[in-house]
């Protein structure tokens, strides 16, 4: 029960605070349904300045490949619709049949390496002894480094006069032509991209090799399993979800070649073209002022669809063995 000086407390205070006090619809009744009436919206705008970014420079691009695939757009020339006639001039174009050969020989290549040798990389860098992190600081410097910058390094090592050839020539080997021959181009760009994404896919291994229980490395030892036969009871089942996410990046970015053929290639592909990649194809066809954007985006479409395909053959792989 309030008393007399309470009460006539509460009326002065009311009464200093003016109308807005004693109004039911004042006070931290009136700022709380301000929030609450702005709540659902309030999420969208801190999202809509990367949405805005997503969308320009990524949802339009794409949409936009899509319908010019269906024209006959070229640089300066806004195009008109053409149905599937691209894709019915791919099915007759023997250079998109020599890209797609060697995208497809370029995953071939270099997926199965960037599975396996990161990971047996990662395993050796894991051990906790002196000077290690500088070996972990080495291995990871190629992938900071400008893609660029290593290729053209790469070429004058490889190249007719550089490095490699002058100590083959010294041993009595004699010159090899990394550079003019097209498989061994091929392959020296493999070994590139390889050589680059080494670095990368340790990090990713060493995360997963830390959640590997190290009582199962001890007990598999107990049992009498060697090096090897732990390697593969105890590393790879425990790290098999990383292997594949490993799988579906690297065959991504394989199946996506450029930079690293494109500057030991050059413009041309190599001899007579025959080591140019689909993304070399749609680089070369849809740029200049008089490029076919048409026909680029039609062998574009192709690229992407392929990429999702691999995406979802590692994914229905990984599904068939937890089954």
């Amino acid at each position: 029960m309030e008393t007399p000086t309470a009460s006539r407390a509460i009326s002065s205070d009311l009464t200093t605070a003016g109308p807005a006090a004693r109004s039911p619809g004042s006070g931290v009744g009136r700022p709380a349904r301000g929030i609450r009436r702005h709540l659902p919206t309030s999420p969208w705008l801190f999202a809509a300045p990367g949405l805005l970014i997503v969308g320009v420079f990524s949802l339009y691009p794409f949409l936009s490949t899509l319908v010019n695939a269906f024209t006959d757009r070229r640089t300066l020339v806004p195009g008109q619709y053409v149905g599937l006639a691209n894709f019915e001039e791919l099915i007759h174009d023997e250079m998109f049949w020599t890209g797609l050969r060697n995208s497809t020989l370029y995953v071939l290549g270099v997926v199965p390496a960037l599975v396996l040798l990161p990971l047996l990389l990662a395993m050796l860098v894991q051990r906790h002894i002196p000077g290690i992190t500088f070996f972990r600081s080495a291995f990871y410097t190629p992938v900071v480094a400008s893609v660029v910058v290593v290729g053209l390094i790469w070429v004058w090592m490889l190249d007719d006069r550089g490095l490699i050839n002058s100590l083959l020539e010294a041993v009595g080997v004699g010159k090899v032509g990394f550079l003019s021959d097209q498989w061994l181009l091929l392959g020296s760009a493999m070994a590139v991209t390889v050589w680059k994404g080494l670095g990368y896919y340790m990090i990713i291994y060493l995360a997963a090799l830390t959640n590997v229980p190290r009582e199962l490395h001890e007990a598999a030892a107990v049992d009498g399993a060697g090096p090897v036969r732990r390697f593969f009871t105890v590393t790879v089942p425990a790290v098999r979800s990383t292997m594949v996410l490993v799988g579906a990046l690297s065959s991504v970015a394989a199946f996506k070649v450029f930079s690293e053929v494109y500057l030991m290639a050059g413009p041309s592909g190599g001899p007579a073209g025959e080591d140019t990649t689909l993304v070399m194809l749609v680089q070369r066809v849809g740029t200049g002022l008089t490029g076919r954007v048409g026909y680029a985006s039609a062998i574009s479409v192709v690229v992407f669809v392929v990429t999702v395909a691999l995406m979802l053959l590692v994914l229905r792989a990984d599904r068939k063995e937890d089954a």
